[in-house]
């Protein structure tokens, strides 16, 4: 379990970064695999949920996740009536209190988000696809629409991928540099075709564009640090079948 220093100084947030750790799954998704999209027990699944309430302070149907697909779209709930689980999206904002919102991982960063003058909270699952298509710019959107001040705005970046263990290809390099030249800042050249890819930074530069100042980083690395997380690449150099995820929650009450 990891926390953001800044939130966790404020008595009406409640968020945890949940590392894969005080679960009940077994095998390779030992233990606090909260991914139902993964081949794991589904009893298992539903009592790492379970912890994470407990945890998270709020009821088990009120423990609200995305079906995920890497995309931009931004999930709103307006109030208690418009609250539906496992959504078609990739980022969270309510007002509701008592509503843990929450994200999935397993490489991708997890993104928590708080205005404390408006009282708005929101999370962003953002791999290269989702920040590259948008969905953080989405998000602040959003929170703006809601008449969030972006200088009152906390963001805070969890564990996700480190550069050294990111390798691509180089038609996801020409991706990048075809949009902006600028983005050769975010790869480091291995040989002719491949590049290690820099996730972290890149997100971080998308929120700073957006003139969010306030932005805190969680610097762990997923693939390399197998104790605290899964990893969808670390899964597919081990030629695992399948692999676990990692959640990431916010609450407001």
């Amino acid at each position: 379990m990891f926390f953001a220093n800044e939130l966790k100084k404020i008595k009406k947030i409640k968020h945890c970064f949940f590392s894969r750790k005080n679960g009940f799954s077994q095998g390779i998704y030992k233990s606090l695999n909260c991914g139902l999209g993964s081949e794991d027990k589904k009893e298992n699944i539903i009592k790492n949920l379970d912890f994470v309430s407990k945890k998270i302070g709020c009821k088990n149907s009120l423990l609200i996740t995305l079906h995920q697909t890497h995309s931009n779209k931004v999930i709103y709930f307006e109030n208690e009536k418009s609250i539906k689980n496992k959504l078609q999206g990739d980022a969270i904002v309510t007002k509701i209190k008592n509503l843990g919102i929450g994200i999935l991982t397993a490489d991708c960063a997890p993104i928590l988000l708080y205005d404390p003058v408006k009282e708005i909270i929101g999370c962003i699952h953002s791999g290269w696809k989702g920040a590259f298509n948008g969905v953080i710019e989405n998000t602040i959107k959003k929170f703006k629409e809601l008449e969030s001040n972006i200088n009152d705005l906390i963001v805070v970046i969890g564990p996700c991928i480190k550069k050294e263990n990111y390798e691509v290809q180089n038609d996801f390099y020409e991706k990048f540099i075809l949009k902006d030249s600028q983005n050769k800042i975010y790869f480091s050249k291995i040989n002719h075709n491949k590049y290690t890819f820099d996730l972290r930074k890149f997100i971080n530069q998308q929120i700073f564009s957006l003139n969010v100042k306030n932005v805190e980083n969680i610097k762990m690395d997923t693939f390399g640090e197998k104790e605290f997380f899964y990893s969808y690449r670390r899964s597919k150099l081990y030629k695992e079948l399948d692999y676990g995820r990692c959640i990431s929650v916010i609450l407001m009450t």
